[in-house]
């Protein structure tokens, strides 16, 4: 299948793993993108610029096929050295970056003048707008289903990609939903070039993640997420856990008393080390992590290369098949 996407990055599938804070290191990134995909490291998990280097050195050892960096932009008083690690993602040959976060304008040039093509996460059409306008090479956008932050618009994937699609001129990844290829065919409906995936891919035997969370991904349905910190507004869609409980509680408990929330009220359960004892150590309950709405559609852990395989499967034959029949019924 040949898309703007696949042709612009240089991969076989119109497939973009997305970078997940302590999921996407070499092994999995390796592995999505030896199925044709495209592998995406994950460049804050790393703690330095060097730390980053040698991750992306690790990952060009496991596979001879592209892979990108995401490079997240906190809304943090204390930035990351971001220039070392542009320096570095530069330095191991890595021609494409997701960024997410804030407004990537301060570190689009040095970017571009490095040749790397740029894909900014957007979950509005103004902010995707913007993000084109800046000179970003491709939209990701993120549905309200999707894990992490999806922004405060709650815009769902059926109405928020064609209205990027009618305003962008761009190419655009559909985000958020995304698990099958029936995901993958709708968005290609919508106006997408090619679908990104966070959870299914987290849903893997390379996945470098405890078991106890590939089988809380089984086991949990489109039901089991919340919604966290929206009176922050830095909304969070998140596995439901006793962490999670606790959370919404406090924000109860505020919203009840007239008190205004704080980011310190419920930073004990959304810290990174909470999150990494989650994912890494398996203690689920210790804290939040994100997960998307899309977990009500996995139901067993593949190999990357069968989760691909499949997807692209599933494409031909919807494509092929049921929609010719419909077309000629």
């Amino acid at each position: 299948m040949k898309t703007k996407i696949t042709e612009m990055l240089g991969i076989e599938h119109p497939i973009i793993q997305g970078g997940m804070h302590y999921v996407a290191y070499a092994e999995l990134v390796a592995a999505v993108s030896n199925a044709g995909a495209l592998g995406v490291i994950t460049a804050l998990t790393q703690a330095t610029p060097a730390d980053l280097a040698n991750e992306i050195a690790r990952c060009s050892n496991m596979t001879d096929k592209p892979f990108g960096v995401n490079l997240t932009f906190l809304p943090a008083f204390a930035e990351p050295p971001y220039d070392e690690y542009i320096d570095a993602i530069a330095a191991g040959g890595i021609s494409v970056v997701e960024t997410a976060g804030r407004n990537p304008a301060k570190y689009l040039p040095r970017l571009k003048d490095k040749g790397i093509k740029v894909i900014h996460k957007c979950t509005s059409v103004r902010h995707a707008l913007k993000a084109q306008s800046l000179g970003c090479d491709v939209i990701s956008v993120d549905g309200f289903e999707c894990a992490g932050h999806p922004g405060e618009d709650d815009v769902p994937n059926m109405i928020l990609l064609p209205r990027a699609a009618d305003e962008l001129t761009v190419p655009i990844i559909a985000s958020g939903g995304m698990a099958d290829g029936r995901s993958l065919v709708a968005s290609l409906a919508l106006g997408a070039e090619g679908i990104n995936m966070g959870t299914r891919f987290i849903a893997t035997k390379e996945a470098p993640v405890h078991e106890n969370v590939k089988q809380a991904i089984l086991d949990a349905t489109e039901l089991d997420t919340r919604l966290v910190m929206r009176p922050l507004r830095n909304t969070e869609r998140v596995l439901r856990n006793k962490a999670v409980e606790k959370l919404l509680e406090i924000e109860r408990e505020k919203a009840l008393s007239d008190e205004k929330i704080d980011i310190d009220d419920v930073r004990h359960l959304v810290t990174g080390s909470e999150n990494r004892r989650v994912l890494q150590d398996g203690e689920m309950d210790v804290g939040v992590w994100s997960c998307g709405m899309v977990v009500g559609l996995i139901d067993d852990v593949p190999t990357c290369k069968e989760l691909v395989d499949r997807i692209m499967s599933e494409a031909d034959e919807i494509i092929q098949s049921r929609l010719r029949q419909i077309s000629t019924a």
